[in-house]
């Protein structure tokens, strides 16, 4: 089933949604710039905790490292949401990580499909990419004011609606899948799915969500990768996450590295290893 238009996506949406924080308020918008540049300024302008905002199309929809995210309209999701944590911006990057499982965990609940997560927080199935996640931090002298969590999700996008260069490497849960997916059933999960690691992560901290993040990236464990960061580039062999949510990567050259930030290229060599 797909969604009549744009009006019927947020009426079914309201319908459906059970949460106490996320999607209250809910702003939908047929199309925008970018989610996240709007959410900003509500944040800025001191929107509440939960605050979301949805487009059914992006002109500048926003990916990571400066990258564009194509926004085609009537087939996919564009969503951002405020949360106001009360921890540090040393923390406040761990939302990267449980937003991905979020995404995994809908995409789990809705089809029949076994997602992936290549660290940080892209979301693929089938090895391609079906989600990116960018989030956005507000600070003033005091510390952390804001977090805005931008997901796209590609969920009814034929492969016509991807440039050719991109149509190797992304893909949608109607390619992957061959059925269309209710886009207001799957935004219902994903932000019941979020607002639950949310709340745990808050009371418990990120040890219980590391291991679900392990999960779904077991994938990547024990096997090679090369990491563009800052510094120059890692190459080395995937040990799993710390406690507070970095990638330990065994290098080449015996050195092991703790990584918060960086473009992840799996370079093979496939070896189920343990997580130290």
């Amino acid at each position: 089933m797909t969604d009549p238009d744009e009006h019927g996506f947020a009426a079914a949406l309201s319908a459906k949604l059970s949460t106490h924080i996320l999607g209250n308020p809910l702003h939908f918008f047929p199309t925008i710039d970018s989610t996240n540049t709007y959410a900003a300024r509500l944040a800025h302008e001191g929107a509440f905790e939960g605050t979301t905002v949805i487009a059914d199309s992006q002109s500048g929809g926003k990916g990571r490292l400066g990258r564009s995210w194509v926004s085609p309209p009537g087939v996919n999701l564009y969503l951002s949401v405020i949360l106001r944590p009360p921890v540090s911006t040393a923390v406040a990057p761990q939302l990267n990580l449980l937003a991905a499982i979020a995404v995994a965990d809908a995409i789990r609940e809705t089809t029949r499909l076994s997602p992936a997560i290549k660290w940080p927080n892209d979301v693929l199935v089938a090895d391609k990419k079906v989600c990116g996640i960018l989030a956005e931090m507000q600070t003033d002298t005091g510390g952390l004011r804001a977090v805005i969590v931008g997901i796209g999700v590609n969920i009814n996008a034929p492969l016509s609606a991807f440039p050719e260069e991109l149509r190797d490497k992304a893909s949608s849960l109607l390619i992957a899948g061959g059925q269309t997916i209710e886009r207001s059933t799957f935004t219902a999960s994903l932000l019941t799915h979020l607002e639950k690691s949310y709340v745990l992560w808050l009371q418990e901290g990120f040890s219980t969500l590391r291991l679900r993040w392990e999960r779904y990236a077991a994938h990547l464990l024990g096997t090679r990768i090369s990491v563009a960061v800052p510094e120059g580039t890692v190459v080395g062999t995937v040990l799993g996450l710390d406690r507070d949510g970095g990638l330990l990567v065994q290098g080449d050259n015996g050195e092991r590295h703790r990584l918060l930030a960086g473009d992840v290229t799996v370079l093979g060599g496939y070896n189920r290893g343990e997580v130290r």
